[in-house]
């Protein structure tokens, strides 16, 4: 689903404004993804259990500069496809995912599966001192987010039709596995979190962060992150905050 509307899962919603052509872009997924658990007595395979897991995926993206209605649609029609693509490849949903053995003492012990991190970036930026197949699952996950949005950056460049110089997008990536959820976010966009506080009162939380350049730790003068990856400073920012909302 990609345009207004609703499912069991998820409603969607963009509204033109008034200052030019709607740059928002959405889509919504919902899959099951089909595990195996191998039960091993003394070397032996002694039962295989098959259970299923119910994935939503949830993006939003928003445009900005002269192509940014452009850009955010190639990277609605293309970021979600190569990171489902990264994490089944992680993940080897066509295979075995884990292997439990039961020892002579009866205790069990897992050997977890190995997982080819994307970049050695990516393997560095993963959070460490966490243990459990939970964890494996979220570093497998955060391997395919960088790597989707790093490979879909550098595809970016090379469409002929689309100057991205100065154009691009934003990009909330939102991903449910049962109760949980893992949240990917690239630029200002923001994914709120609505729930109750201790009156039973409907309240926000913000779970993402503004990744912006006229922010506290991420401005001019001059910012070497920007820079180093060939950002630019632009005098238009006075105009910007002119524009109708």
């Amino acid at each position: 689903m990609f345009l207004n509307g609703s499912s069991e899962i998820a409603s969607l919603f963009t509204q033109q404004g008034k200052k030019g052509t709607n740059q928002d872009a959405m889509i919504v997924w919902e899959f099951l993804i089909r595990d195996c658990l191998l039960l091993i007595l003394y070397g032996i395979k002694c039962a295989e259990l098959w259970f299923e897991k119910r994935h939503s995926f949830l993006w939003v993206f928003d445009g900005h500069g002269p192509y940014g209605h452009m850009v955010a649609k190639r990277v609605r029609d293309s970021l979600p496809l190569k990171l489902n693509a990264h994490w089944e490849a992680n993940n080897k949903s066509d295979e075995i995912l884990r292997e439990v053995s039961l020892n002579t003492t009866g205790s069990l012990c897992t050997e977890d599966t190995s997982f080819l991190s994307a970049d050695e970036e990516a393997r560095a930026s993963i959070d460490v001192g966490e243990t459990g197949k939970d964890t494996d699952d979220f570093q497998t996950l955060k391997e395919s987010f960088l790597k989707a949005f790093k490979v879909m950056d550098r595809e970016l460049r090379m469409y002929a039709n689309i100057d991205c110089f100065c154009s691009g997008t934003t990009a909330v990536t939102l991903v449910k596995q049962g109760q949980d959820l893992v949240i990917g976010n690239v630029g200002d966009s923001r994914a709120v979190l609505g729930t109750r506080d201790e009156n039973n009162s409907l309240t926000a939380v913000q779970l993402t962060v503004d990744l912006k350049p006229n922010l506290p730790g991420t401005s001019p003068p001059p910012n070497p992150t920007i820079f180093s990856c060939s950002g630019i400073r632009n005098l238009c920012l006075a105009k910007w905050h002119k524009q109708c909302r």
